[in-house]
């Protein structure tokens, strides 16, 4: 069965691409460029890895009180990781204090010498900047966009459902 294209049909898309694309593009950033998640950003990813399969389980169950639930919780959740990401943000660029502890690498075999060896990421230190704008940013700019985005697309089709 064919469902017709619909301005909801698109905040499931939305629901499921950004945070599908914004998980990709940071384990892309870590692995192939190097760039380690401090905790913070970590903090930003568990939102999302919440979102995929809200969003999956919408997209399968669309058209239906359920899917609209879903999608609705999976915008939520990227709302959730902007906002990490707008106080990430704040907090690289000076306006407040974040956690005090730093963040290192996985230990490996011999921990003792890992911890020794490893690198501390700083959550006050953007690892990347473009424009002045950090992944932390970018974060917040699309996630809380994206999330604004569902919400309206599931909007309209609410006002155009109304008889």
């Amino acid at each position: 069965m064919n469902r017709p294209a619909t301005p909801v049909s698109g905040a499931y898309v939305v629901a499921l691409a950004v945070p599908g694309a914004l998980i990709a593009a940071v384990y892309v950033a870590q692995y192939g460029f190097g760039l380690a998640p401090c905790d913070m950003c970590w903090w930003q990813r568990y939102p999302h890895f919440a979102a995929i399969p809200l969003a999956a389980a919408a997209l399968a169950s669309r058209g239906t009180r359920l899917g609209e639930a879903l999608v609705r919780l999976a915008a939520l959740a990227i709302l959730v990781s902007g906002l990490i990401g707008a106080f990430h943000a704040g907090v690289e660029y000076g306006w407040w204090q974040g956690p005090t502890a730093c963040s290192s690498t996985s230990l490996g075999d011999d921990p003792l010498a890992s911890i020794m060896n490893a690198p501390l990421i700083r959550c006050d230190a953007p690892a990347w900047t473009l424009f002045g704008v950090s992944l932390a940013g970018f974060n917040f700019l699309i996630s809380v966009g994206s999330a604004a985005l569902v919400f309206v697309l599931l909007g309209r089709r609410k006002q155009g459902s109304v008889s």
